[in-house]
């Protein structure tokens, strides 16, 4: 192993100095709305004492994707990516929610990257367990969510036959 290696992993495995809140919750459903909202409200002014956090923002977006709320939890753990780009939890967790959403090619993408990231080897086997994850769920989709064409011919025609329609129905 090149001592280039080994310095770059050795000062990526150091601890992050600050303590993480606990989670309010071992069962996501068992925990109440009102439980919830509190514990949000908390990491959000915590957030915003340590803007450089991104631990906190994870564990942020973790909590706005146990509420249910795709949006808020998808910004807190790009803003999380943005602030640590080496940061491997905002990096699963981030993957983890393309999963839930069935966007799969890209949970695969962004599961990669986690793995890319591990430092231990309990990361490097929680990255591949969800890789494996997201594969098994591809082969056995009926659809992967993948946008890569352009829906204005179908609009269009779609358009032109409503409005042959109406002219039709008016002719009359």
């Amino acid at each position: 192993m090149s001592t280039a290696l080994v310095l770059n992993t050795a000062t990526r495995l150091e601890p992050r100095g600050e303590a993480l809140p606990p989670v309010p919750w071992r069962d996501p459903y068992s925990v109440s709305k009102a439980d919830l909202a509190a514990y949000i409200q908390q990491l959000e002014e915590l957030c915003a004492a340590n803007p450089h956090s991104a631990d906190l923002r994870t564990c942020l977006g973790m909590a706005h994707a146990v509420n249910w709320d795709v949006y808020s939890s998808m910004d807190a753990l790009e803003e999380a990516r943005r602030i640590d780009p080496e940061n491997f939890w905002a990096q699963l967790k981030y993957a983890e929610l393309h999963y839930r959403l069935r966007a799969l090619n890209r949970a695969e993408e962004e599961a990669r990257r986690a793995a890319e990231l591990a430092t231990s080897p309990f990361q490097l086997t929680v990255a591949r367990k969800q890789i494996k994850e997201i594969r098994e769920l591809q082969h056995s989709a009926i659809r992967n969510v993948e946008w890569t064409k352009p829906l204005t011919v179908p609009a269009v025609i779609l358009s032109l036959m409503m409005a042959a329609m109406f002219a039709v129905m008016m002719w009359k």
